[in-house]
């Protein structure tokens, strides 16, 4: 089978395309990644059973991660057109072209038996390249955003992570409930060797407080006057971004210097980012303070862990869609993000100091887990294949 796999942004789009390839546990991974001679696409043995392209966009934040898995990754030009204003939207229709077009040239070369589309304009164009080809829709937020939107009819088959995202679609016929699909290696870690790994300790209540890789800013401002008060009660799990690193690397600095209770330092990990080391610190947290994209759907589900959501404000609503959702569920709070320094601090305490509604929501995030999305997907993508192609993908 030859997979394209076409996915933009860190986090709801790349991280489950990467687990729906973890799924695929059958195929030969020396057909499916480029080696260290650099071997291209075009040179691999096409009568290897799997093979797989990665299309992203040009300059897009996902190059780095794709290329550290050595999945063979191609760029296309890609821009969005909707609520765009008039003078940039000549050139953006240009990218959009000259995507399709390059879009067009990869298809030809490569040949993909099916295309999986999971997020960002980057989709768009190969969407309107690839019409003749099969090709499953995973959308990741519960209200798809207006790329995925814009490319539902064209694709055979749709697969949603939550329930509710079926308001968003009239084809019933041709949309699955799959789960969110959670990479494999977030969840290698057991509490003892998460603790060590980030020297915590196990008698303390852990807070984690994620802003994404990026960071945000908003909740580090908030953060910040209130984490003294934090961490005479629990250990703090900080990630700040990288775009704040250095001034809360500066503040950790600036505690050991200014006589701080040594024990009390202790308890505040501070990171820009966390990495492989991301599935640690979801291992033994008990409370999350996150933004609320995508991931939050598939990740604190996968660890029964409760969450107080703060939507950004500045984008389109899917992260407020998000949120409410699993606040309906009994799994999360909200806070606005106008909202934080007046209420981050009660709202923390509320949890915290509560192990019963801390038990509660923990239960109510853990039923929203779904342990075999990814199995999920890749079956709707096996299902998709055309019988020519399936020579040695039985399981």
């Amino acid at each position: 089978m030859r997979l394209l796999i076409c996915a933009g942004g860190t986090g709801g789009g790349v991280y489950p395309a990467l687990a729906v390839l973890q799924a695929a546990e059958n195929f030969d991974r020396k057909a499916v990644f480029s080696n260290s001679t650099g071997t291209s696409v075009e040179d691999q043995d096409i009568n290897s059973s799997f093979q797989v392209i990665w299309i992203g966009s040009e300059g897009g934040m996902e190059i780095g991660l794709i290329k550290k898995e050595s999945i063979p990754y191609k760029t296309i030009p890609a821009a969005g057109v909707h609520g765009v204003g008039l003078k940039h939207l000549p050139g953006n229709l240009l990218q959009l072209l000259r995507g399709y077009f390059k879009s067009r040239k990869i298809l030809d070369s490569f040949q993909p038996d099916v295309l999986l589309f999971t997020g960002g304009f980057v989709a768009v164009p190969m969407a309107l390249a690839a019409i003749k080809y099969p090709s499953l829709l995973f959308v990741p937020d519960i209200e798809p955003g207006l790329a995925l939107k814009s490319i539902a009819r064209f694709a055979n088959h749709i697969a949603i992570s939550m329930p509710d995202s079926r308001k968003f679609y009239s084809r019933s016929d041709s949309l699955s409930l799959t789960g969110y699909p959670v990479r494999k290696d977030l969840k290698r870690w057991n509490k003892q060797q998460a603790l060590q790994i980030l020297g915590l300790k196990s008698n303390i209540p852990i807070l984690f407080v994620f802003g994404g890789s990026k960071g945000a800013r908003s909740i580090n401002r908030a953060l910040d006057p209130i984490l003294g008060i934090l961490l005479q009660t629990m250990q703090v799990i900080h990630i700040t971004g990288e775009l704040d690193w250095q001034e809360f690397e500066h503040k950790q600095k600036d505690m050991i210097k200014n006589y701080v209770d040594p024990q009390l330092v202790e308890r505040y990990k501070v990171f820009p980012y966390l990495h492989e080391r991301m599935g640690a610190a979801l291992s033994v947290a008990d409370l999350v303070v996150s933004r609320s994209g995508a991931s939050v759907l598939g990740e604190f589900s996968a660890f029964g862990l409760p969450a107080i959501l703060v939507p950004y404000p500045y984008a389109w609503q899917y992260q407020y869609v998000n949120a409410e959702y699993l606040e309906s569920q009994g799994a999360a709070l909200i806070i606005r993000d106008g909202e934080l320094s007046e209420k981050l601090l009660s709202t923390i305490s509320e949890v915290m100091c509560n192990p019963h509604k801390r038990q509660e929501m923990s239960k109510s995030m853990q039923k929203l887990d779904k342990p075999e999305a990814a199995e999920n997907i890749y079956r709707l993508l096996k299902g998709l294949v055309p019988q020519s192609a399936k020579k040695g993908l039985e399981q």
